[in-house]
């Protein structure tokens, strides 16, 4: 397994290696061992997501509060994403900053995006298949969005032409209002 850096620290890429030959491919897709020594820390996932979009769905930019914070681990098994996470951990160096990463069926890549940030993506084609383990359990209670076009963030997304949002995403806040509300 090859671990990437991204530019905001706590948020890595992790690339399987992958064995192909005429009859398909196999790869070893989590290790837990591999994966607590490239975080950090000991790491228990709770919950399993598989979403179905079609072209140009964006979902996001959706987190959860303390205390039910989320960490994820995501990956695209059909299809391709612009996937983002943005750091809304208030003391953090990186606050307010993001990361993009290309994931897909091809390239097999996976992202871990730690408690404190904020999570959407893009789908590029249709019938993208997306699956997400999270360290704790959905709390709707405890759920946030931050509007996915911020300006003050500034998501660089590829192709915003024809986007199909929720209407929760459509109506999310922004950054700067959550903080103003002391809702982050």
């Amino acid at each position: 397994m090859n671990i990437i850096k991204t530019a905001i620290p706590d948020v890595l890429i992790f690339e399987p290696k992958v064995f192909g030959d005429d009859r398909g491919f196999f790869m070893e897709s989590f290790n837990q061992k591999v994966f607590e020594e490239a975080v950090g820390k000991k790491v228990d996932f709770v919950q399993d997501n598989h979403s179905k979009s079609t072209k140009g769905v964006l979902r996001g930019l959706h987190y959860q509060l303390p205390p039910f914070a989320q960490a994820k681990l995501v990956r695209c098994v059909v299809g391709e994403v612009f996937d983002v996470a943005v750091d809304i951990r208030k003391d953090s160096e990186t606050f307010g900053k993001w990361v993009g990463v290309h994931l897909s069926a091809e390239n097999k890549r996976q992202l871990w995006i730690p408690e404190g940030f904020a999570h959407g993506f893009l789908t590029l084609v249709d019938n993208t298949e997306f699956l997400y383990k999270t360290t704790n359990y959905y709390h709707p209670q405890f759920e946030g969005s931050i509007l996915w076009n911020d300006p003050t963030v500034g998501v660089q997304w590829p192709n915003t032409n024809n986007i199909l949002l929720s209407q929760k995403d459509k109506n999310a806040p922004t950054l700067m209002t959550l903080i103003e509300s002391s809702l982050i």
